[in-house]
């Protein structure tokens, strides 16, 4: 299937054609022919899935028709992040670049006013997080009783975060009659109980079970002590190859400690947490997309909220606390049929968790130990050196033989590869 077989509008293949995108995902050839058609949909995708774009794509194909009103956006599209908002507000850009819909982005830690006069020119697509969109109804900058087309994207994160109140309050103030996308990276009992009160009907997707890891990830666990962290992880980015990774930590405090301590030994890195400024989460993001920073150290915040390419490695400073998550952290790298790896640094604490992931992925994990790790690459350096040495051998010159030397001079003639000018 090709994306022209999806009944999509000149404009919006030519937005595809350029980004890059060759055919449809998986969930893009299931879903976007139900939206189109006006299904509402109960989706379970990973991130890297082309989940975003399964819902974008038709979204703007839909809202292509019609036009939108001074603070009554025609659709809303919630995320549980700011980083993830963001995403998908640079998805949609990427796919209206050809056509003239109007988006405006709701996120915290920004300036209200911008976000009121964008408001009030009237958008068609809001994306927002809940707590933000939230401010704008109470202030009266912004109605949603118009709202056409619903998207909730990764409710179990905003299941995690607490968010589920503020969704059914904004639900409330929604229309009944209206198309809702949901999508999920788990279908618990739980978040299927939620959408049961969102959606009507549902078309139920599922795509690549949660607890699938791609084969393109080389995950491995290397035991080590917390008072040793620090330098083993220090070791670690040395001998590794990087080009750009991500470093997770399961604390704010050990996010700013560990950027200390890797900027003080020459390492380029940015950090990404929830209790910094929007503009200087919004700067670490950019330095690190445009490759200034080959390192962003960040709380699991980012773990749903980072679509990087080409990111090589990931390295998981701490187990993480909730096993999904580790699902989600290593799932940064290895996407779009690129190779990865992720680093996992665990001690004897961390054992029941690491049963617990396994549990999760329906496999045991490869550890090992430092030692090992520096011993192979110790190994790997010195097979290294000896093909060096052998390519640095000089070779004697190849003389003549004697009778050529003989013809030459009975001859007269001086060979050309004697003359010299």
């Amino acid at each position: 299937m090709k994306f022209k077989d999806l009944g999509l509008c000149k404009e919006i293949l030519s937005s595809i054609s350029n980004i890059g995108y060759k055919e449809p995902t998986e969930i893009q050839k299931k879903a976007i022919p139900n939206i189109l058609i006006g299904r509402d949909i109960l989706g379970c995708a990973q991130t890297g899935t082309g989940k975003t774009g399964s819902f974008i794509i038709p979204l703007i194909e839909i809202l292509n028709t019609g036009k939108s009103k001074s603070r009554m956006p025609r659709s809303l599209v919630l995320t549980p992040t700011r980083e993830l908002a963001m995403q998908v507000s640079e998805e949609f850009n990427k796919i209206n670049k050809n056509l003239n819909l109007q988006m405006a982005l709701l996120i915290g830690g920004t300036s209200f006013v911008e976000q009121e006069n964008k408001l009030s020119k009237g958008v068609d697509v809001l994306i927002a997080t809940p707590g933000r969109l939230l401010d704008h109804i109470e202030r009266g900058k912004v109605l949603i009783k118009d709202i056409k087309l619903l998207v909730i994207d990764e409710a179990d994160r905003m299941l995690d975060m607490g968010f589920i109140p503020d969704i059914i309050k904004i639900n409330r103030l929604l229309p009944r009659i209206r198309q809702t996308l949901f999508f999920s990276a788990t279908l618990s009992n739980e978040i299927r109980n939620i959408g049961k009160d969102l959606l009507i009907n549902p078309k139920e997707i599922y795509i690549s079970p949660y607890s699938s890891i791609s084969e393109n990830i080389n995950s491995i666990f290397i035991k080590t002590n917390s008072k040793k962290k620090m330098d083993n992880l220090k070791k670690l980015l040395c001998i590794e190859p990087i080009k750009s990774g991500v470093i997770f930590c399961n604390k704010k405090a050990d996010i700013d400690k560990l950027s200390r301590f890797l900027k003080k030994n020459n390492f380029n890195t940015v950090s990404l947490h929830g209790d910094m400024d929007q503009n200087l989460r919004i700067s670490s993001l950019e330095r690190f997309k445009n490759k200034s920073a080959e390192m962003l150290i960040a709380s699991d915040v980012a773990a749903r909220g980072i679509d990087i390419d080409g990111l090589s490695h990931v390295f998981n400073y701490d187990v993480p606390n909730n096993p999904e998550d580790y699902v989600h952290r290593i799932g940064r790298t290895g996407r779009a049929g690129k190779n990865g790896t992720a680093y996992t640094l665990f001690d004897d604490n961390d054992n029941k968790t690491i049963i617990l992931i396994e549990q999760l992925i329906k496999k045991k994990v490869n550890k090992t130990t430092f030692d090992k790790i520096i011993s192979s690459q110790n190994y790997l350096n010195q097979k290294s050196n000896q093909v060096k040495e052998k390519t640095n051998i000089k070779t004697k010159s190849v003389l003549l033989p004697e009778e050529n030397y003989l013809n030459f001079r009975e001859s007269g003639k001086i060979p050309d590869f004697l003359n010299t000018k």
